[in-house]
């Protein structure tokens, strides 16, 4: 598998070679429709919203602390990573600087059908802020097998992924399979052997550019300089067989009584999803 850039892309295009087969794609340039490409820096985000606050790993920070930490941030001493906000709750300002959120790539995305805006199913759009040195606390698969996209708006992050059918070789945490018990920046080859067949494909995302990750590849990521980018999911009729099985299994684990109700919440929602779907289908043919 090999992990393409491209500039000029259709929304076709995109579909038959990267979507359907489930290849990741780095969009040079899908963000330049975004008011906040070029605009989002640590000193725009200390002038205009430098206290607001969001907890890192247990501890309180505003803005402003949180960008003098990733600015003097080293691969010695890293500062916490990654630093969050959901933005649509935290930062909700930010909602008309990236719109269209999808790009006119992301489409369809059943959350943005109000049938999904109820509960949390892993669709918060988030903000991620990280420093030199910043790496993601392990390798992971989406939570609920959703399609992730993450856009660098400034910044270098670095990504590794790994092709479909290496769950052998990278470990999953028994009681929380979308999460791996290695350390792939630092691996412990005694105690996970197996690691060694595994296939890493590491690639750098710079600012300005898309990175689209299929559901089911294992990845990980970690900052080469101080980033700023925006991350959200997308859930349709492709992935949305694994979606339910994830609400069930990870609902099971809380009550069965609320796994009943959030899968049959979750099975109605994607019908009506679906005749939606059909429908905009039909609109367009015509």
């Amino acid at each position: 598998m090999e992990i393409q850039k491209k500039g000029a892309v259709s929304y076709q295009e995109f579909m038959e070679e990267h979507y359907l087969p489930g290849i990741p794609l780095v969009f040079k340039n899908a963000s330049s429709i975004w008011k906040a490409n070029g605009l989002f820096n640590p000193d725009w985000f200390r002038k205009n919203y430098g206290d607001r606050k969001t907890i890192v790993k247990g501890n309180e920070y505003n803005m402003q602390e949180i960008m003098d930490l990733v600015e003097n941030s080293t691969a010695e001493n890293p500062a916490p990573y990654p630093c969050k906000y959901d933005i649509g709750e935290q930062l909700p300002e930010l909602l008309p600087l990236i719109s269209p959120i999808g790009m006119n790539y992301a489409n369809p995305n059943w959350f943005d059908n109000k049938l999904f805006k109820l509960g949390h199913w892993g669709n918060a759009i988030e903000l991620f802020i990280g420093g030199p040195g910043g790496k993601f606390p392990y390798l992971h698969l989406d939570f609920y097998h959703l399609n992730a996209w993450i856009t660098q708006l400034f910044g270098d992050k670095q990504f590794t992924v790994f092709p479909r059918g290496q769950d052998k070789y990278l470990y999953p945490d028994p009681e929380n399979p979308w999460k791996s018990n290695l350390n792939i920046f630092e691996p412990d080859y005694e105690k996970f052997p197996e690691f060694k067949k595994a296939t890493p494909i590491t690639f750098t995302v710079h600012a300005g550019e898309t990175l689209f990750i299929p559901f089911g590849l294992w990845h990980t990521a970690h900052s080469l300089t101080p980033t700023i980018s925006v991350a959200f999911d997308q859930l349709n009729s492709k992935n949305y067989p694994e979606f339910l099985k994830d609400v069930w299994n990870f609902k099971k684990q809380e009550s069965t009584i609320k796994a009943v109700a959030m899968y049959s919440y979750a099975f109605v929602a994607g019908l009506g999803c679906k005749i939606s779907d059909s429908m905009a289908a039909k609109k367009a043919v015509r």
